[in-house]
């Protein structure tokens, strides 16, 4: 099993990553000194599957859980639900010692993580997350929170766990879909800071979506190695952590005016990076044959790259976007990329310049629930190859 660190101190933590990790956890439970009693957090969807898993391997160890199960979905991450959870856990009387473990993806990691933030002004938490993008992003970092109808993630908190534990099996359930979203979180670690990284997955992208298990491993560690490299040095985003959010201005934006619903968030990041990525080439110094292979690697991987929208909903969008955490003094911040592997941060872009390059038609601009836009029978004979130079890693 592999082991990455995310050094913040005394409140420094282990993410481990493995096959077979989740059978693990009541043991990580008990060398991370946690109260017996905790409450399981998981969804409708997650639930069924690894549920019964993760309530038996934290009795073996000795704790005491209680399963609290919310429906599927972004819609879960609100305040309601919030509500909810505080009094299932209030009617199982969990104290101050007791924990919460966050069972899912990265709804159900942001909502359990909030929950264990403001119950009783703040309980110990732990993260499995089941989907490949709250692996390699959301549940590393103690970003928590829930959303508004006004947009996403406005209320939350920096609550770090105390363990974050991958089972790289449970990857193997999710839809197709699902793992494809997962990737926008993949490809943005390369493109903001890691060009080495970007040309890996440039030349293994057959394999990686074939779940190549060794590939998957080394993939999802290197992920958590950069965003902990980032934590460790910024936790509350001050500076540097706001590169991580790459892409993620006009996502989110996407997300809202969607409400939550047409598009997965890695679908809607997938835009917006592909969107930043121009942005960076006209308003920085990104080379325009990096931003063919960021929009070639996102169409290659099925994600769409490009939205159609009708005069209300680019009104919607732009407002979305003014509602954005990363709004200063009323002005749009984005995360530009210099050069493949390097990233900079507090950008103001007028929302002309943003409306010009998502309006530009290049590739799909709606999500392949059932990945047929796909160049399969390519993947399966070859690699993508890389048009441009060799980028190194700054």
């Amino acid at each position: 099993m592999r082991t990455v660190t995310v050094a913040l101190g005394s409140r420094s933590y282990p993410i481990l990553i493995g096959e077979g990790a989740l059978s693990k956890l009541g043991r990580q439970c008990t060398s991370a000194a946690l109260g017996k009693r905790c409450a399981v957090i998981t969804d409708t969807h997650v639930g069924p599957l690894f549920g019964s898993s993760a309530l038996e391997s934290l009795r073996k160890s000795g704790f005491d859980p209680v399963q609290i199960t919310v429906p599927a979905g972004e819609k879960s991450k609100s305040l309601d639900v919030v509500s909810k959870c505080y009094d299932l856990m209030a009617a199982h009387r969990l104290e101050r010692t007791a924990f919460v473990v966050a069972l899912g993806g990265g709804v159900v990691g942001d909502l359990a993580g909030f929950v264990a933030a403001t119950y009783l002004r703040g309980i110990a938490f732990v993260q499995v997350p089941t989907t490949l993008l709250a692996q390699v992003d959301s549940s590393v970092g103690g970003k928590v929170g829930v959303n508004l109808k006004a947009g996403k993630n406005l209320v939350g908190a920096f609550h770090q766990p105390r363990l974050v534990l991958c089972d790289l099996r449970t990857l193997s359930t999710l839809p197709d879909r699902e793992f494809r979203a997962g990737l926008a979180e993949v490809i943005k670690y390369g493109v903001i800071f890691d060009a080495a990284f970007f040309e890996k997955l440039e030349s293994n992208l057959p394999s990686l979506l074939r779940k190549s298990p060794k590939l998957l491993a080394e993939v999802v560690a290197r992920c958590c190695e950069i965003k902990a490299e980032v934590v460790g040095q910024d936790e509350t985003e001050t500076g540097l952590r706001a590169i991580l959010n790459f892409g993620h201005t006009i996502g989110h934006a996407i997300e809202a005016v969607f409400r939550y619903g047409a598009y997965l968030h890695g679908e809607a990041i997938s835009i917006g990076q592909v969107a930043a990525a121009m942005l960076s080439s006209r308003m920085s110094t990104f080379p325009a044959a990096d931003v063919e292979r960021v929009r070639r690697l996102f169409e290659h991987v099925g994600l769409p790259t490009q939205i159609t929208l009708g005069d209300s909903q680019w009104k919607k969008l732009e407002a979305a976007m003014r509602l954005d955490k990363k709004v200063s003094g009323g002005a749009v911040k984005f995360v530009l990329s210099e050069r493949l592997g390097a990233a900079s941060w507090g950008h103001p872009v007028p929302w002309d310049r943003v409306r010009a390059v998502l309006c530009e038609t290049h590739g799909p601009s709606r999500p392949d629930p059932s990945g047929k836009q796909r160049l399969t029978k390519l993947f399966n004979s070859q690699a993508i190859r890389p048009q441009s130079s060799r980028t190194r890693r700054p």
